[in-house]
């Protein structure tokens, strides 16, 4: 179902534990990572969609979290020509999202990666709130910068954005 500009409606999850680290997977058999995110089914609310892909890909049930925040209005990124399946490519632009700021209030042995058939990560971590912008896919880093940025308003101590990246060690080119 796509929108009448080419973007498919979505849900992304920023999933947070008691230090602020947030949940970060490794998709199934490639060595990129995300944030749990899917698609609207027609009929469904965005909140209802978070539900259904927080069980789906990280076998969490809604008592095992709570909802602190989400984003105010759609955001979208494009999504590379050479990603589109062919039989898209025209019609599909990329994504707009919803965006959920989810605190555990369950354990980490609740997470279960393989609740369905189809599991979406073999492999998840707690990572610092900042770090997954300069590590995702670069086609939707903007997105996850705009969510992070917007959704911060809600978690208690995290540091901005400016700050994180001023503790960061400097990168050299190799000869430096």
């Amino acid at each position: 179902m796509l929108d009448r500009d080419g973007y498919r409606p979505n849900v992304g999850i920023v999933l947070i534990n008691a230090h602020s680290e947030v949940f970060w997977g490794k998709r199934v058999r490639e060595h990129s990572w995300q944030f749990p995110q899917g698609g609207i089914k027609p009929g469904e609310s965005p909140e209802a969609a978070m539900y259904r892909e927080l069980l789906e890909e990280v076998g969490l049930l809604p008592q095992h979290v709570r909802i602190l925040g989400r984003t105010r209005d759609w955001l979208r990124y494009d999504v590379p020509s050479n990603w589109v399946r062919r039989e898209w490519r025209g019609s599909y632009k990329g994504q707009k999202q919803i965006w959920f700021l989810l605190k555990l209030v369950g354990r980490d042995c609740d997470v279960c990666l393989r609740a369905t058939n189809h599991p979406e990560f073999d492999g998840w971590r707690w990572n610092e709130y900042w770090a997954p912008i300069d590590s995702v896919i670069e086609f939707k880093r903007d997105v996850y910068e705009r969510a992070l940025r917007e959704l911060s308003r809600f978690v208690k101590g995290v540091e901005s954005r400016e700050d994180f990246l001023g503790r960061q060690p400097a990168l050299h080119g190799r000869g430096d």
